[in-house]
């Protein structure tokens, strides 16, 4: 399973962002170029539809391909009560071979994106993975080449930490804690409770990028 959290941040803050979480976690950006593919059950495949997301990471010299299904999230009153998703993940590597396999099996194609930006990936209680990307549409199928912002001002902000049963409360709290260094640029909250922008993220930006923000915290 896996602790999330999401924000979105206007795209002129993303590098005081950047400055700032450089100084959080003390290890260098990594760049990302994910193609993602939404693939959905058809009707042989059963009544309850399944879905599947096939990711593409085209930053590598020699693209490598990623299996991802994400599946129920946690519920009950505890859940209520953290402002973390708690879900389960299952995701395992494939080979190149792996989209004609699922359109065999009976999938298909619904929707596909490019995800362009960097994350950073260390442990601060947890094994913390922040991404900071832009979302891409393709006018053509599989036309990374020509892809176009969906969103040209606005780019998400993903946090994630792999938990298991006995520590994920133990996860929470790292991610929750970290969230709060990141309070003055953006909001983070549970996928799908969005709060918007920051007021304070201009000035936060500001004054990230006159102090420069190089140090580890």
């Amino acid at each position: 399973m896996e602790c999330v959290v999401q924000g979105i941040i206007e795209t002129q803050h993303v590098e005081a962002l950047e400055v700032l979480l450089q100084g959080l976690s003390g290890v260098p950006k990594e760049r990302v170029r994910v193609h993602e593919l939404c693939l959905k059950s058809g009707p042989n495949l059963g009544v309850v539809p399944s879905e599947v997301r096939l990711l593409c990471d085209l930053a590598q010299a020699t693209p490598s391909w990623t299996i991802r299904h994400v599946g129920g999230a946690m519920r009950g009153a505890g859940a209520e009560q953290i402002s973390v998703l708690v879900r389960t993940v299952v995701e395992s590597k494939a080979s190149k071979n792996v989209l004609h396999y699922f359109y065999t099996l009976g999938y298909k194609l619904d929707h596909e994106i490019l995800k362009i930006g960097f994350a950073f990936r260390f442990h601060r209680g947890a094994q913390i993975t922040v991404t900071v990307t832009s979302a891409n549409k393709m006018p053509r199928l599989h036309a990374t080449d020509e892809a176009m912002p969906v969103t040209p001002g606005i780019q998400l902000v993903e946090i994630t930490a792999p938990a298991a049963d006995d520590n994920y409360n133990d996860v929470v709290s790292a991610v929750t804690a970290f969230c709060e260094f990141l309070a003055p640029l953006l909001h983070l909250s549970k996928p799908g409770y969005s709060t918007g922008i920051v007021a304070t993220a201009a000035a936060a930006a500001a004054s990230l990028m006159s102090s420069g923000g190089g140090k580890t915290l």
